[in-house]
């Protein structure tokens, strides 16, 4: 039943940031999945016998993967694998499986936030023993793997039925299908004050969760409808679509903005969040106002202590260098360490093993904490929730008085989608070329302190990452910073991500855009951006 299948390798098999994305049709070239998939299996050791998590967000080319992972992985020697119902899982809940059942690891299926469908976006990445997402060690040594490979084995089985829940047997192999909500649902009643969540909705709290038609959809029907009592209807688009309902999951004030519409409305829910894709991310919206990711991450570390998961305190926070210095002020008055890594979860894997840190967060909408070693939107908006039914204040009130006592920091992320790389790259190159002799100089009235390629030196393993982002910090705390995106699957995407520390609680009111405009267009006038990209705005402003 098992077989050799001889192959020939592709040269564009790099991992991004977080596994390899690529178009669907690009998947469905002769044995593209396959051949990194077994690339991932010649990069691990000590894998004969063990267990292996494989699911994903249900995107369009889902079942068909899961089903040659199945296959590939019986040939290989997994003794066991265990796959989310009709191949369903989010990415924090496979996390959350292999830590729970001390699996060898896991495969998740998904291109994130990225949009589904027969010509859209799709992705493999590789989860390790930790539940976090493989090291950049790892993912070097993958591609070195798809570069080189002349063969993968495969086994000769029947599909597997991975809609019914049970276990059967296919080449030696057990391969166990497993219901991709209950787990994740008893973390979560493990966390939160269920109880308090209960009499929050019994009171007439009223919410909207958005799923966008991705995975979430059952975790937020199960976990808010049917056990903490919201009234039906709470979630809409919760019945995952393999391309999201033609719309794209990225939960952002562009492809949500019928969210916000809604919350900033006269008859407003008191309380309006979204996830993405995969389930990593989320959107918080309150009442008449929006939460930004940085701010979010800054506000659930300092009321974290109101959950019973978190009541001992929190060991540290740790960011990403783009998002912005709120969480930094957070941690100083708690007395706690502050970690700034690379864009990429996996940079805080090591710091969560260590003990480190409890709440991590990126500006782009992923916060998590030690629970998993992934993103977690529906914990995040969990967690909110908690904090609203704790504090028995509404989701303005709590943002407000936090910037009254932290300071607010104005901050916005400026995407260029789909750039032709080279121009994307050449400005890049000339921006890294000139960081020396910048300092000391005035842009549009504004003077620069600093300006650096920022570097990161893991406190735990001692390993380096370079070319992380490109820092331009102005006397007064400012500052602007440039990178190039690795979850996109065509072009390049620069991210340019604008910061203004503002402590007047006076002048805490401003327009954000208009409260950036100088910083702005600094930013263009030091990058070039227009005359690089040849756009006169983003595609997307957060």
């Amino acid at each position: 039943m098992i077989r050799t299948v001889p192959t020939k390798p592709y040269a564009d098999q790099k991992p991004g940031t977080s596994g390899l994305r690529k178009k669907v049709p690009v998947f469905q070239q002769e044995h593209y999945a396959e051949n990194f998939i077994q690339s991932i299996f010649d990069a691990l050791d000590g894998y004969k016998g063990k267990t292996l998590v494989i699911g994903g967000d249900g995107r369009f080319y889902n079942r068909e993967v899961i089903q040659k992972a199945i296959a590939m992985a019986a040939a290989n020697g997994f003794g066991k694998v265990m796959v989310g119902q009709g191949g369903i899982l989010s990415t924090p809940a496979a996390s959350h499986v292999i830590r729970k059942y001390k699996t060898f690891g896991g495969i998740i299926l998904s291109a994130s936030h990225n949009p589904g469908g027969p010509h859209e976006d799709f992705g493999i990445k590789y989860n390790a023993g930790n539940g976090g997402p493989a090291p950049e060690k790892l993912t070097d040594a993958i591609f070195a793997k798809t570069k080189a490979i002349s063969s993968f084995k495969t086994s000769d089985i029947d599909p597997i039925d991975i809609d019914t829940i049970g276990t059967v047997k296919a080449a030696g192999m057990t391969v166990e299908i497993i219901d991709p909500v209950t787990d994740y649902a008893e973390l979560m009643e493990s966390l939160f004050d269920f109880d308090a969540l209960r009499k929050l909705f019994k009171s007439g709290f009223r919410m909207r969760f958005d799923a966008m038609h991705a995975v979430t959809g059952p975790y937020a029907k199960e976990i808010l409808e049917n056990r903490l009592g919201a009234p039906n209807g709470t979630c809409r688009n919760f019945k995952p679509l393999p391309d999201f309902g033609g719309h794209h999951p990225d939960p952002n004030l562009v492809h949500a903005k019928h969210l916000y519409d809604e919350m900033m409305g006269p008859d407003a829910p008191d309380f309006g969040a979204a996830s993405d894709g995969d389930g990593d991310r989320n959107l918080i919206i309150g009442k008449g106002i929006f939460v930004t990711p940085s701010d979010s991450v800054a506000m659930l570390a300092a009321n974290a202590r109101l959950a019973p998961g978190y009541k001992d305190g929190l060991k540290g926070i740790a960011r990403s260098m783009p998002t912005s210095g709120a969480a930094d002020r957070v941690a100083e008055k708690l007395g706690i360490g502050i970690y700034e890594t690379p864009t990429g979860w996996k940079f805080f894997g090591n710091l969560l093993d260590a003990g480190m840190a409890t709440i991590c967060g990126e500006e782009s909408a992923g916060t998590g904490s030690n629970h998993v070693r992934e993103k977690d939107g529906l914990w995040a908006v969990l967690l909110w929730l908690n904090i609203l039914a704790a504090r028995g204040e509404s989701c303005k009130q709590v943002v407000t008085e936090h910037w009254a006592t932290y300071g607010r920091n104005y901050y916005s992320r400026h995407d260029y989608e789909e750039v032709e790389s080279e121009r994307a790259n050449a400005l890049v190159d000339e921006l890294r070329a000139k960081l020396g002799s910048l300092p000391g100089t005035s842009v549009n009235g504004l003077k620069i302190a600093n300006a650096d390629d920022f570097a990161y030196h893991d406190p735990v393993d001692g390993s380096t990452s370079e070319h992380q982002g490109i820092r331009i910090l102005f006397e007064g705390g400012s500052r602007v910073v440039f990178r190039l995106s690795g979850t996109g699957t065509s072009g390049a995407t620069l991210r340019v991500y604008i910061e203004r520390y503002e402590p007047d609680k006076a002048r805490h009111d401003l327009d954000t855009q208009a409260a950036l405009a100088d910083l702005i267009a600094a930013a263009d006038d030091i990058a070039g951006i227009k005359s690089h990209t040849g756009r006169n705005k983003p595609s997307v402003i957060t």
